[in-house]
């Protein structure tokens, strides 16, 4: 078995975790290694963070932010959160918990394999272009937001239109992503056992509430403007599409599978007020 770690940047405690968990999996026979920023902390070799598709497991220590990263870099290999006190709707294992977590999953691999919950991931796509997968959401705004920034769109679901009119951006959200930037725009939150998509108008002139559809659905943002769109992968991976252009944005391959323990959604929730 091949075990990848990754620690949140610049966070001793990461740093340190990450080492407590190193040293367990090493006792225990299978092969590890951390990414090279950690390793430079570490006085260690390390590897880089795309290595972490071919491993059996990942290991993120730190927040949502560092399971993100490493999901995006994981393909299908599970991947295991450790929280160090933040928010942690993905990263459900706390540090003191973590070298019994990844023993757990060690075993798991040594019998019947990881068990994982699988959790949707989204991709914009236009013109021959796919965008990163994103965990969280796909924005397609204007190249700035704000009194004469946005777009002009009309908005479909599965081909039937359900709004049109100027607004900031359209959102599509994952569950995973209703706690993020979807709520921050007033999108409902999501129960993360809920198949469906939140779309979610961001600041529009005239709008539809936000609606919940089949996790299956495909969203259409058209837009005539010549200028075209923005298309923000879960808020760091960005594309400019001139137009005029049709960004659709439905579900994609593979899923984010996630391992070791759930954390509890409405616990989460009370880090939020």
């Amino acid at each position: 078995m091949e075990v990848g770690i990754v620690a949140r940047k610049g966070n001793p405690e990461a740093v340190s975790v990450a080492a407590e968990i190193r040293d367990t999996v090493r006792d225990r026979g299978e092969t590890v290694w951390v990414d090279e920023r950690t390793a430079s902390h570490l006085d260690a070799e390390g590897r880089a963070v795309d290595a972490l598709g071919d491993c059996d497991l990942a290991v993120a220590v730190g927040g949502d932010g560092t399971f993100l990263f490493v999901a995006r870099n994981a393909g299908d290999t599970p991947v295991l959160g450790v929280n160090l006190g933040e928010v942690g709707f993905l990263n459900a294992v706390p540090p003191d918990a973590a070298e019994r977590a990844v023993s757990s999953a060690v075993e798991e691999f040594r019998g019947d394999g990881i068990r994982v919950r699988e959790v949707p991931r989204l991709a914009a796509r236009t013109d021959g272009w796919t965008s990163v997968p994103a965990a969280n959401e796909v924005v397609v705004q204007g190249d700035r937001r704000g009194p004469g920034g946005g777009i002009d769109y009309e908005l479909s679901v599965d081909g039937s239109r359900y709004s049109a009119g100027h607004a900031d951006g359209v959102l599509v959200a994952t569950p995973t992503g209703s706690t993020a930037y979807n709520l921050s725009e007033r999108g409902p939150l999501v129960h993360p056992e809920v198949a469906g998509l939140v779309v979610n108008e961001m600041v529009a002139d005239e709008s539809m509430p936000p609606l919940v559809v089949d996790v299956d659905a495909t969203v259409t943002v058209s837009v005539s403007d010549p200028d075209g769109v923005v298309v923000v992968s879960d808020g760091r991976n960005t594309k400019a599409i001139t137009g005029p252009t049709e960004v659709t944005v439905s579900r994609t391959v593979p899923p984010m599978r996630i391992a070791g323990p759930e954390s509890d959604f409405f616990e989460a929730l009370e880090k939020l007020s």
